[in-house]
């Protein structure tokens, strides 16, 4: 339920003043209240982060702590310098590139790609600081960020039912459904059907509880006929928090100027999928929270967009992919939050996720699935914007969006997406719709595929 924007009667003093409570209409335990709904809206992160990128051979539990750091940092400096009821933590999608297309597919080791994403950061955060910011978002057609959103999503649809085992391999259709017979993959149906049905109803939290629900039943289903379980049970459930050894400042840039060229299409991606899941995050929860100034501009946008910059810079420090808001925050807008007071109350939330991070561990894959399916899902919601009867605007979100899919591989969709774009513009007479950053990226993903035909 949505709370009032009146005036809160008694809210005074350094909180008051720091975060402008009476001003915005709220109060202390209003945020606190806004802290936790958001934190339970996107807790699954802590689960749905390690289970992902420990794909690429990273140990899952320092990418627990990593992630829970990543996501205290970005909050924090969130609420802090930008004052706004945003929530910062590792990105959905940019950590299945990470592991699925540029460690497993491209056989960039784990190190490497780190030090990739934080060198995206530090570019984002040099256009968050300049006008080159609203250049950029002006000049990438609509047609290509639709289809790199809607290819990522698919793609995570895939991987979450993959790594479940309700997609298997086959020799002869390549991809079929696994068998009804095993226990496993009836678990994680049941999970798919159900777990829509929770957020379209809104339950607080729906995600996390199905993913905790799914674990707990995860504990009485078998997943070999050995007898292992689909879940196994951790050894305690509270522990003090360690600090992730393995990840922390293990980034290769060596790396990075060797294969600068092979480099290049993914930091154009995450560099991409950060500036606009940023700019679409935040003109959707302050506009949740009307906190838009009357000109319709965000408040305090280029402290908010730096923060994300430089969380995407300490993320990888830490051990994890791209660091970014997330959209879950309306849930606590939703439930009153209108300061950077509930961002505080998030990143607390998440300090005391690092004493239960033992339990985070043995969440299996089969209770994730539900959740990747349904994240999936929403980043397909921009196919609703393309207008299918242009095919300038058609043909390129399509064809990136089933390549990606079809060849488990984002830049290739990606390339091909663009490729179509220019071509079609070109044939329709609509040169004016190419703009220069569309023609830069055409040549990025010419030298990309010119180079990777040599290597492989």
């Amino acid at each position: 339920m949505t709370v009032s924007n009146a005036p809160a009667s008694s809210t005074g003093g350094w909180l008051d003043r720091r975060f402008r409570l009476s001003e915005r209409g709220s109060s202390l335990p209003q945020e606190v209240i806004a802290g936790v709904t958001t934190f339970a809206a996107m807790a699954y992160i802590v689960a749905v982060n390690p289970a992902i990128m420990s794909a690429a051979g990273m140990d899952r539990g320092d990418l627990v702590i990593a992630t829970a750091l990543a996501a205290i940092f970005g909050s924090l400096m969130m609420g802090l310098t930008a004052n706004l009821p945003l929530a910062v933590a590792p990105a959905m999608g940019s950590n299945v590139i990470f592991a699925f297309v540029m460690v497993k597919q491209m056989g960039i080791p784990w190190q490497g790609a780190l030090a990739m994403v934080a060198v995206t950061g530090v570019i984002f955060l040099a256009l968050s600081l300049s006008k080159l910011r609203e250049k950029v978002a002006k000049e990438v057609p609509d047609a290509l960020k639709v289809g790199i959103q809607a290819a990522v999503g698919t793609l995570i649809v895939f991987i979450g039912l993959r790594t479940a085992g309700f997609v298997v391999a086959d020799p002869n259709t390549f991809v079929k459904m696994g068998s009804l017979a095993s226990p496993a993959v009836l678990l994680t149906l049941a999970g798919i059907l159900v777990t829509p049905v929770l957020v379209a109803r809104g339950v607080p939290g729906a995600l996390i509880l199905s993913i905790a629900a799914l674990t707990v039943i995860g504990i009485f289903v078998p997943l070999k006929p050995d007898g292992t379980m689909v879940t196994t049970l951790p050894a305690s459930v509270f522990a003090l928090p360690k600090w992730p050894e393995s990840t922390f400042l293990a980034l290769d840039f060596s790396y990075l100027v060797s294969h600068f060229l092979v480099a290049l299409p993914l930091l154009f991606y995450f560099l991409c999928g950060e500036f606009f899941s940023t700019l679409a995050t935040l003109i959707g929860v302050t506009g949740a929270a009307n906190l838009r100034k009357p000109d319709g501009s965000i408040p305090n946008a280029t402290a908010a967009f730096s923060t994300d910059a430089t969380a995407t810079i300490v993320g990888p420090i830490l051990g994890t992919s791209v660091v970014t808001a997330f959209i879950e925050s309306v849930a606590g807008v939703q439930a009153g939050g209108r300061t950077g007071l509930t961002s505080v109350v998030v990143a607390a939330c998440f300090i005391l996720a690092l004493f239960i991070w033992p339990v985070f561990v043995i969440i299996p894959p089969q209770a994730t699935a539900p959740a990747l399916v349904v994240v999936g899902i929403f980043m397909l919601q921009g196919l609703a914007r393309v207008d299918l009867s242009d095919l300038a605007s058609a043909v390129p979100v399509v064809l990136m969006l089933l390549v990606t899919v079809l060849s488990a591989n984002l830049v290739n969709g990606m390339a091909i997406g663009t490729f179509a774009y220019i071509l079609l513009c070109l044939g329709l007479g609509r040169r004016a719709g190419i703009t220069p950053v569309v023609w830069g990226l055409g040549v990025i993903f010419v030298l990309y595929f010119v180079v990777t035909s040599r290597l492989m």
